[in-house]
């Protein structure tokens, strides 16, 4: 079974780097990327992965944000071009975590009528500044998420999907779903967990506001990144971040009551993966990071978080029988009258 990534990023040097070496290590066999025009070395570190053999790199230079658009291709380029029985469709700020064996097996375990897995979203919160990596500083877990349907926080609960290779796949606006003629999904299984480090440094929100969602239509935009914009426009970032930022206080007080976690996994896998000069070496023959099984405690802890996913189901399904609804009415509009 081979596996490939998509990646699309946009001036997110503090952790690409990161992101495709944890990934070729834990079971992804080729990535493909495209860089939207970065400017803060982004683009030199796609290129290294490059000629190592193990991307494939596409070049986007308008100042834009056509997101499903340019996933959706290279998602197809997997199935047509890359020879991919499964893709994971990633941002730069997700490191896709199996519960148990690597991503390839894990995906290997699904039974053949079904084609797109869940994977959940488990958000990592912004620590105090300082010197080291964004995976140094941030090892505390949000583990009460807000409910999927309020998008006025960035830390709501959501899902991430990967599906099997199809050259006509549709991905949708933040690759939390797709469509496809056999892309049938296996539910209420969330065997992955993406690991989401969304605000890391004042600099890389101000730049993540900059690089995509202030290019994006008004009509596309929701209330934690009106927020957002409002902060950068008017110089307010600081401020922003500090509301999510946790202190040591904060923690003691979060892991008390259950609703932080002390989590070092990312932490703990790329000082593996890292040479003494700081960069990342190259996948083996074999994958060299280790997933464990959850024991019954976390086991327990994970279904209790992800089952309010539940929810996303019933959205999904209400949309999909619209959509056929419509698409029905439109062919019988088409039918001549007698």
């Amino acid at each position: 079974m081979k596996l490939v990534m998509t990646l699309l990023a946009r001036n997110e040097a503090d952790i690409v780097d990161e992101q495709v070496a944890f990934h070729l290590h834990a079971g992804v066999d080729f990535v493909i990327a495209t860089d939207n025009d970065s400017d803060d070395g982004t683009t030199e570190i796609l290129e290294r992965y490059e000629r190592a053999g193990v991307l494939h790199l596409l070049r986007e230079g308008a100042d834009d944000m056509r997101q499903p658009e340019w996933v959706t291709r290279m998602a197809r380029m997997a199935a047509t071009d890359f020879g991919a029985d499964w893709v994971i469709n990633a941002d730069a700020d997700e490191f896709w975590w199996p519960r148990g064996g690597t991503l390839k097996q894990v995906l290997g375990l699904v039974p053949p009528r079904y084609g797109v897995v869940r994977g959940y979203w488990r958000h990592f919160l912004p620590r105090p500044d300082g010197d080291a990596s964004f995976a140094e500083r941030m090892t505390v877990r949000l583990c009460t998420p807000a409910f999927p349907g309020d998008k006025t926080t960035i830390y709501h609960a959501h899902q991430k999907v990967a599906h099997r290779a199809d050259p006509d796949v549709e991905v949708e606006r933040g690759n939390h779903n797709v469509s496809g003629q056999a892309l049938e999904p296996l539910r209420s299984w969330h065997p992955i967990e993406v690991l989401h480090f969304s605000l890391r440094s004042v600099e890389q929100v101000e730049r993540k506001a900059r690089s995509g969602w202030l290019r994006q239509p008004p009509s596309q935009v929701v209330g934690h990144q009106i927020q957002l914009d409002d902060a950068v426009r008017f110089g307010s970032t600081r401020a922003f971040l500090d509301r999510y930022t946790v202190s040591n206080r904060d923690l003691e007080r979060g892991v008390a009551d259950g609703s932080l976690a002390v989590d070092t996994r990312l932490r703990d896998a790329l000082r593996v993966l890292r040479r003494p000069d700081g960069t990342y070496r190259l996948p083996d023959p074999e994958p060299p990071l280790e997933f464990d099984d959850p024991d019954l405690d976390d086991a327990a802890a994970y279904a209790a978080e992800a089952s309010v996913l539940a929810s996303i189901e019933g959205i999904a399904r209400a949309e999909q029988r619209v959509a056929a609804l419509e698409a029905r009415l439109a062919g019988l509009r088409r039918l001549p009258r007698r």
